[in-house]
């Protein structure tokens, strides 16, 4: 990335171009058949990634199988620390079939960077693994299909903490309906594992004002696994 750009998306964090890098641990729709036939995700047990990302990829158990261009399942480190999810793939990440693409993309980059981590040293997944269409929010029965592929992706990978990406990842992985507001700044378990809620890029891009609040929260994730990190 052109390092005018990346200063211009540090600037829209608020986070000084100084700070020190802290280490890690301091193609056309698919035809869908949505008969009682097809069957759902297999439990963890015994599970590979091999098998994961096939199911993921051939999965047709919502109809969102019948729009998508091709599934996103998620890129990265597979023994990461840190695990990152969002709310589902919009319209680049459908095309690409990589997390997190375009400008939000870049921002969330850039937000790993300024914690010293690069795109490469965590994994990156969302709730619902193909694009709603016109980048609506995912239906209930949706996520609900979804689900015990993250569930599964979750016991794969053992992250130390989860950075719950946007309103929609924390209220499901969180299991409640409050605000994104009442719910960042604080440090929520996911059975034993720290969940940090953070602002989405995208919203961050629309919203300058926050972005102070983002490094805070960011701040915080990096504070709880250095902590985590210690107890073990």
């Amino acid at each position: 990335m052109d390092n005018a750009i990346r200063l211009q998306y540090l600037e829209a964090m608020g986070i000084d171009v100084w700070v020190p890098r802290i280490s890690a641990h301091s193609e056309q729709p698919l035809s869908c058949d949505m008969s009682a036939d097809n069957a759902g995700p297999e439990t963890a047990a015994g599970d590979t990634w091999d098998v994961l990302e096939a199911q993921v990829a051939n999965c047709t158990l919502c109809a969102l199988c019948e729009t998508r261009r091709q599934t996103v399942f998620g890129t990265g480190n597979k023994n990461a620390d840190w695990l990152l999810v969002g709310e589902g793939p919009g319209q680049h990440e459908d095309e690409q079939g990589k997390p997190f693409v375009g400008k939000a993309g870049l921002l969330l980059t850039e937000m790993l960077r300024a914690m010293g981590l690069a795109r490469e040293d965590v994994f990156i997944t969302n709730i619902v693994k193909c694009r709603p269409p016109n980048n609506r929010d995912p239906q209930v029965q949706e996520v609900e299909s979804c689900n015990n592929y993250l569930q599964r992706q979750m016991a794969l990978i053992k992250p130390k903490i989860i950075l719950a990406v946007g309103r929609i990842a924390a209220q499901t992985l969180l299991n409640t309906d409050e605000p994104l507001a009442r719910l960042r700044g604080k440090v929520h378990f996911l059975n034993d594992t720290p969940v940090i809620v953070v602002y989405h890029p995208a919203y961050l891009l629309r919203s300058l004002l926050e972005k102070r609040k983002a490094w805070l929260d960011l701040k915080l994730a990096m504070q709880t696994i250095k902590t985590q990190t210690i107890k073990e």
